[in-house]
């Protein structure tokens, strides 16, 4: 859904489309409050010679970009042969499942004055998969939206497959997000199951706000030769993580994070001049939940702070329900993975702060866009130990500066005796999974981190005991072969009866 930035660069108004989109998707704009087109949408509906021609459309986030793909491909289906009941007509491939039930939210409420109902059916991670594949193949679900790793499993099942075989179109929503996350073997394998381009014709719509080298690889397999090829980026613009003023805090090691952070946040807070609502990284499930126990620890009983968590072992409901809450909120602090995605809006988000390395330039960059919106100011910091500053040379290109204030935490006992007290109110299961997650994590770095198994061990074991672990967290000797650590010293091994599930890794 358009965020308030795309409100603000209000274009024609929707009733100039009467005669050309379809008087039911009109009827269902009118309802949903939107009177004028934003800039893509214009673009897009305007500029398109045929709205089932292929197209390559760049655009930001949050710019109203759902409608921009869904209001041309619904009325292609409505305005051309019927298909068969129970097949899909067009399919929007997102990459998270938040983004994926917005879209969905969305594409219900533009079609709802149409005069028959189009079914819309989503398939992502965190859901039944056997309640949602039966009302799938019991349904008509002319509109699907899915994540590729959900629909990649799907379509293993022939029968489902065929589901696919009058496809009109297909769209790729924050293409360059999609492929960023890891979904080009998933993708290439979707593409291989649907019909083939070239024999079915199908229209291919790609939504990007970015043009990576990846991309190159799949806009054959998704565009005509002969695509239309929109934007409404300025390349005279300036970028907005370049209006964003953007620190670095370089502690000596994992012992220093959570003290550096607590005191970071308290001086952010106090010296924010308006609402102070922001969002902190971490770089795994596990360890966002960790973080997310001991903030409330220590903001327990503040009656202005609230406190959530956004990440992918919480269930489906749960998160949806987070990130309705958090949107709402004037101010609070959201300890998130980057489950939320690029394609979230969280309005007015005054600070971003990320917790430990990014696993790359462009994912520290998606990171930070999600504050300085719609006209804002914001701010960024990011906190990395010595081993991780490396992140900092190898991306010189940002804009990153030491942080300007010396913090508390690096001369006094204060935060350290505040972090240890709070500690003590955070469950054994939950550091034990965030001492495993940080493992895993942190062996796939080793070489960049300059450490050996032994060290990396050794450090693991440290971010134990700065946690309060009264002994270093057990492992299934399973998970322990899977790392690749079998034989290495300081490791707790034990039997899958004792330790720490598999599917805690994360």
């Amino acid at each position: 859904m358009a965020g308030p930035e795309a409100m603000e660069e209000a274009g024609q108004p929707y009733c100039t489309l009467k005669g050309t989109l379809n008087d039911g998707l009109l009827a269902g704009i009118q309802s949903m409050g939107y009177g004028f087109m934003t800039p893509v949408q214009q673009k897009v509906l305007t500029e398109l010679p045929d709205f089932s021609a292929d197209c390559l459309v760049q655009a930001k986030t949050g710019t109203g970009k759902t409608l921009a793909f869904l209001l041309p491909a619904i009325h292609s289906l409505l305005t051309k042969a019927s298909i068969a009941t129970g097949q899909v007509a067009i399919l929007v491939l997102s990459p998270t499942r938040e983004l994926a039930l917005q879209i969905a939210k969305e594409c219900n409420a533009v079609t709802a004055k149409l005069p028959r109902r189009l079914e819309c059916h989503t398939a992502y991670g965190g859901t039944s998969k056997e309640r949602d594949l039966k009302a799938f193949l019991n349904g008509d679900p002319k509109i699907v939206v899915a994540t590729p790793g959900r629909l990649n499993d799907y379509l293993n099942d022939d029968y489902v497959a065929e589901k696919f075989a009058d496809l009109r179109t297909l769209v790729l929503d924050e293409a360059d997000q999609m492929l960023e996350q890891g979904f080009l073997v998933a993708l290439n394998d979707i593409l291989r199951r649907l019909p083939q381009k070239s024999k079915a014709n199908w229209q291919g719509m790609c939504f990007s706000a970015t043009m990576p080298k990846k991309i190159e690889g799949v806009l054959p397999k998704v565009l005509n030769k002969g695509h239309i090829h929109l934007t409404t980026i300025d390349p005279d613009e300036t970028p907005t993580i370049d209006k964003v003023t953007q620190h670095s805090i370089i502690v000596p090691s994992n012992q220093e994070v959570y003290p550096a952070l607590w005191d970071l946040l308290q001086t952010e807070y106090s010296s924010c001049s308006g609402d102070f609502k922001a969002i902190v990284f971490g770089t795994t499930a596990n360890g966002v939940a960790l973080m997310y126990a001991l903030f409330s620890a220590l903001l327990e009983g503040s009656n202005t702070l609230q406190v959530f968590q956004l990440q992918s072992r919480l269930s489906q409901a749960n998160r949806t329900r987070t990130t309705n809450e958090f949107k709402a909120a004037k101010a609070g602090i959201m300890f998130a993975s980057d489950v939320i995605g690029r394609g979230m809006d969280f309005p007015n988000v005054s600070h971003v702060v990320q917790i430990g390395l990014p696993s790359s330039g462009d994912q520290y960059v998606h990171r930070v866009g999600r504050t300085a919106r719609a006209g804002n100011e914001g701010r960024a910091i990011i906190i990395l130990t010595q081993r991780e500053s490396f992140f900092l040379k190898v991306n010189k290109r940002l804009p990153i500066t030491p942080y300007p204030t010396a913090l508390a935490s690096a001369t006094g006992e204060t935060q350290n005796s505040d972090i240890e007290a709070a500690f003590t109110k955070v469950d054994e299961t939950t550091k034990s999974k965030a001492y495993q997650a940080w493992l895993g994590f942190h062996k796939t770095f080793t070489k960049q981190l300059q450490l050996t198994n032994d060290t990396l061990v050794q450090e693991a074991n440290d971010y134990a005991a700065a946690m309060g672990c009264p002994e270093t967290p057990m492992i299934d000797k399973k998970i322990v072969g899977k790392m690749g650590l079998k034989g290495v010293k300081g490791l707790n091994r034990e039997s899958a009866r004792y330790a720490i599930p598999a599917d805690a890794s994360l």
